[in-house]
C-alpha cells in the first residue's frame, strides 16, 4: 500500500500570502522531526496571488492526523485562521513511490 498524501489550498485575504507562506514554512519545519512525514511542499503560483498551496506525503492517514494534535501544530493553525478566506483538499492521494519518497518494494 502507497503513503497518504494530500493537495490543498488555502486561499487568503488580500495582501496576506507571504505571511500564511512564513506560518507553513514553520510548520515544514517542525515536521522535520517527525519521521511519518516524508514530504511537506508549500507552493504559490504566480497567477493566484491569495492561494498558498500545500503538498505533504505521510507514512498513513493516522500519522498525518496525529500531526493535527501536536502543540505546535495547534499553534500555527491558531495564527493561520485569522488570515484564511477558504480552505480546500484538492485531492487525496496514494503516493506509490518516485524522488524524494521511501517506497516499499512490490
Amino acid at each position: 500500500m502507497g503513503k497518504f498524501s494530500l493537495f490543498g489550498k488555502f486561499t487568503v485575504q488580500e495582501g496576506e500570502r507571504e505571511t500564511m507562506v512564513a506560518i507553513l514554512l514553520e510548520a515544514a519545519e517542525s515536521m522535520k522531526n517527525l519521521d511519518e512525514c516524508e514530504v511537506y511542499l508549500v507552493n504559490i503560483s504566480e497567477s493566484d496571488p491569495n492561494s498558498v498551496y500545500i503538498y505533504e506525503v505521510w507514512s498513513n492517514e493516522n500519522a498525518h492526523q496525529a500531526s493535527l494534535t501536536l502543540e505546535v501544530t495547534q499553534t500555527l493553525i491558531r495564527r493561520a485562521k485569522p488570515l484564511l478566506t477558504g480552505m480546500e483538499r484538492i485531492n487525496t492521494l496514494q503516493t506509490i513511490g518516485g524522488k524524494g519518497v521511501r517506497s516499499k518494494s512490490y
